[in-house]
């Protein structure tokens, strides 16, 4: 039995098998498809390869964050339990949900003043949001308690490091991201973006690398040139795509060849189907810890 509740957002692209097993608690998005609303719940409702064939064939997609009332409802759960909570949300940079959560955790801190809620912004997303999740677990499991957990969690989420590539632009076309003129030029002339999350929190590109084969080395160059310890990197690395598991497979490949002292091997994940909304599919990422991101 844990200390005390962690938790995330489903916006965190694990496995609910993953957070399972690490006794990470999850409150989910929603988004629309087709006119109709569902829960991000981890692709239990809609399967992922449903969820991207469907943006394919022209399914119309939105997304909305967990609001303030939902929060209020998800917190008390546990607080009326006796127990504190630690939750972690999606980046600030990417939504407005942590606005949400730290107005919930306002009110219900006076409502239970016995009982310690901390509402932490990542600055992170994705996998990379699941990747430091998975670290605050470690921590609890060793003994931290909540205010320790706490405190090295803003020390040092920005050490998470997040990079991104694109063989597919028509959706962040699409969603005003990328420019309609640069995106129609990049598509012409096979460009896949490189992007990364800023010390921001915000997904930004960083290089326009020409063909998926290059873009897939620069990516694995990106890790060697950021990790922790370089080539001798010795933590975990994960990764999430959207509907195209071999170009994620192959920049595994190529990280389990260049780091053989990480951490187990490379843990790829589906992009859930928030986020997925937006980069539509084609979308490879790769997280793992590195260089504390900053301006």
């Amino acid at each position: 039995m844990s200390q005390f509740v962690l938790s995330g957002c489903s916006t965190a692209d694990l496995s609910a098998e993953h957070f399972a097993a690490r006794d990470i608690s999850i409150i989910s998005f929603h988004y629309m498809l087709g006119g109709k609303q569902y829960v991000d719940d981890l692709g239990k409702s809609m399967p992922f390869e449903a969820f991207y064939q469907a943006m394919v064939d022209g399914a119309e997609t939105s997304t909305s964050q967990v609001n303030a009332e939902e929060y209020e409802q998800y917190f008390e759960k546990f607080l009326r339990e006796g127990k504190d909570v630690l939750h972690v949300c999606l980046s600030s940079g990417i939504s407005g949900t942590f606005n949400s959560a730290r107005l919930a955790g306002e009110a219900l801190r006076e409502k239970y003043p016995e009982r310690k809620l901390y509402v932490l912004d990542s600055l992170a997303a994705a996998s990379g949001f699941g990747l430091l999740l998975d670290k605050l677990a470690d921590l609890r499991d060793a003994g931290m308690g909540i205010d320790e957990v706490a405190a090295w969690c803003e020390e040092h989420k920005l050490e998470v490091s997040h990079w991104f590539f694109s063989s597919d632009l028509t959706f962040f076309i699409k969603g005003g991201r990328i420019s309609k003129t640069s995106g129609m030029l990049g598509q012409l002339l096979n460009i896949c973006p490189l992007l990364n999350v800023s010390h921001e929190g915000k997904l930004i590109v960083r290089e326009k690398v020409r063909t998926k084969k290059k873009v897939i080395r620069a990516m694995v160059d990106k890790m060697e040139e950021l990790a922790q310890d370089g080539l001798d990197y010795a933590d975990k690395v994960y990764m999430c795509h959207s509907m195209c598991h071999e170009d994620a497979r192959a920049v595994a490949d190529l990280v389990e060849a260049r780091f053989p002292k990480m951490k187990g091997k490379v843990e790829i994940n589906w992009i859930g189907t928030t986020i997925g909304s937006h980069t539509g599919p084609g979308t490879v990422a790769l997280f793992f810890w590195g260089r504390k991101r900053e301006n």
